[in-house]
C-alpha cells in the first residue's frame, strides 16, 4: 500500500535532521580550531588527529552497519547510535586534554555513522523506486545545511558561549533528534531475504574482490577524502594563515562553501541525470567534476589569494562530484548487494579522510608556527600538494583500468 504524504514526512524529517546534525558535527572544528588551539594548547598534528577521530570510528562501523540495518531496521539502529553521539559531544565539551577530546570525537563519529545509510535504507522501505533519486538528493542537501549551520551560526553562538557550551548544546540536540527518530518515524515490517550473517559477509567479500569496484573506488575515495578533510578542518586555518582573513570573514567564507556544497549536490546530480539521457555515462560526469576539483586545489596550492573566495566556492561545488559514483557502483552490482557496495565505499572514504585530515596536520607541523599562533603557509602548500598528487594518481588509475576494462569487453 502506498504511503501517505504525512507518513513520508514522518520518515524524511527525522532522518534529514539526523544527517544535518552529522554534517554539522563533522565540520564544526573548522570554526572552533582557534579556540581549541588557544584553550588547550593543541598543535596542528593533534588538531588533525582529534578532528579525524570522527572519521576512523565512523568508517570502522560501516561494514557491520549494513548488516544491522538489514536485520533490525533503520529507525532503531540510528536512534540507538545517536545516544553515543550525544555522550561523545558531552565528553568533548568537558574534556581537559587532547585524549579527552579524541575520545569524545571518536564517540561522535561512531554515533552518527548510520545517519546517511539508515536514511537511504528507510527511503527504500517507504518511498517508490522512482522517488528515490529526488529524496536522496534532499537528504544530501540536508547535510549541506548542517555544514552551513557549522559556520556563521556557530561563530555567532561563540559570542554568547564558548566552544564547550556549543558542544553541550549539540549534545542536547543530538538526544532530541534520537528521540525524534525513535518516536516519530513509523515502523514497517519488511520481509527478510533469508540471508544468514555468513551469506551477508560473503556478499561483502564479492564486492571487495570485484574489479568493477576497484576501477571506480580509488578516484572516488581520494576525491572525497580530500574534500572532507580540508572542508571539515583545514579550510578555516588556511583562510586565516594563507589568505590573511579575519575571523568574521572566515566564518562568512565557510558559510559560502557550505551553500556552494548544497548547490553542488543538486547541480552535479542534475547534470549527471541530464547527460545520461544524451548517452553520456554518469561516471564520466563524475570524473570530469573531480578533475575540475583537482584544478581548484592546484590554484589554492599556488596561493592565488586574490581569488580565494571564488576558489573556495568552486571547491564546495566540485567537491560534491565524488558522490555520483555511489549511485554508479550500486547500479553495477545486483540489487541485493547495493547496500553493501555503498557501505564498502563509505568505509574506504572515511578511512582515507581520517588519514588525510591527520596527515595534513602532521605535514603542516613540520614548519614552525607563526608569531600570531597560526601555521606557516608552506606547510599548507606541501600538505595540499600531497593530496593533489594522490588524486591525480587515482584519476590516472581510473583511465588505465577503464582502458583495460573496455579491451577485455571487446575480446569477450
Amino acid at each position: 500500500m502506498q504511503s501517505s504524504p504525512y507518513l513520508k514526512l514522518r520518515v524524511f524529517i527525522p532522518f534529514a535532521l539526523g544527517y544535518c546534525l552529522s554534517y554539522l558535527l563533522r565540520v564544526v572544528n573548522a570554526v572552533l580550531a582557534p579556540d581549541l588551539a588557544s584553550d588547550l594548547g593543541v598543535g596542528p598534528s593533534e588538531l588533525g588527529l582529534l578532528t579525524a577521530a570522527y572519521f576512523i570510528t565512523f568508517a570502522a562501523f560501516q561494514l557491520p552497519l549494513g548488516i544491522l540495518l538489514d536485520r533490525y531496521g533503520p529507525r532503531k539502529i540510528e536512534a540507538f547510535l545517536l545516544i553515543f553521539a550525544a555522550v561523545g559531544a558531552f565528553i568533548f565539551s568537558r574534556a581537559q586534554s587532547v585524549s579527552g577530546l579524541v575520545i569524545g570525537r571518536a564517540l561522535i563519529g561512531f554515533g552518527v555513522s548510520a545517519c546517511l545509510m539508515a536514511a537511504f535504507k528507510a527511503y527504500v522501505i517507504w518511498f517508490r523506486r522512482q522517488q528515490l533519486p529526488l529524496i536522496n538528493g534532499f537528504q544530501m542537501a540536508a547535510g549541506g545545511f548542517g555544514a552551513l549551520t557549522a559556520t556563521a551560526p556557530v561563530e555567532a553562538a561563540l559570542g554568547v558561549t564558548d566552544w564547550r557550551g556549543v558542544f553541550f548544546i549539540l549534545a542536547l540536540i543530538t538526544l532530541a533528534i534520537a528521540a525524534a527518530v525513535y518516536w516519530v518515524v513509523p515502523e514497517k515490517k519488511i520481509e527478510s531475504n533469508g540471508d544468514s550473517v555468513k551469506d551477508q559477509l560473503n556478499g561483502m567479500v564479492s564486492v571487495f574482490s570485484s574489479l568493477t569496484f576497484w576501477r571506480i573506488a580509488p578516484v572516488t575515495v581520494m576525491s572525497q577524502a580530500s574534500f572532507l578533510a580540508i572542508q571539515g578542518l583545514w579550510s578555516g586555518p588556511w583562510l586565516r594563515d594563507v589568505a590573511g582573513f579575519e575571523r568574521a570573514t572566515i566564518a562568512q567564507v565557510l558559510l559560502t562553501i557550505a551553500v556552494a556544497m548544497v548547490a553542488g549536490f543538486i547541480f552535479m546530480g542534475a547534470v549527471a541525470e541530464r547527460f545520461s539521457r544524451l548517452g553520456i555515462k554518469p561516471i564520466a560526469v563524475a570524473v570530469t567534476g573531480m578533475s575540475a576539483f583537482i584544478i581548484v586545489q592546484a590554484l589554492l596550492i599556488l596561493e592565488v589569494t586574490s581569488w580565494a573566495h571564488t576558489l573556495w566556492i568552486l571547491f564546495g561545488i566540485f567537491g560534491t562530484a565524488g558522490i555520483i559514483p555511489y549511485a554508479v557502483l550500486s547500479q553495477s552490482f545486483p540489487l541485493h548487494l547495493s547496500g553493501r557496495v555503498n557501505t564498502a565505499l563509505n568505509l574506504l572514504v572515511f578511512v582515507a579522510a581520517f588519514s588525510a585530515q591527520w596527515g595534513i596536520g602532521a605535514i603542516i607541523n613540520m614548519w614552525p608556527g607563526t608569531a600570531g599562533g597560526g601555521y606557516a603557509p608552506p606547510g599548507y602548500q606541501a600538505a595540499f600538494a600531497m593530496m593533489l598528487l594522490l588524486q591525480l594518481s587515482a584519476v590516472l588509475w581510473f583511465i588505465l583500468a577503464s582502458l583495460i576494462h573496455h579491451r577485455r569487453k571487446r575480446i569477450e
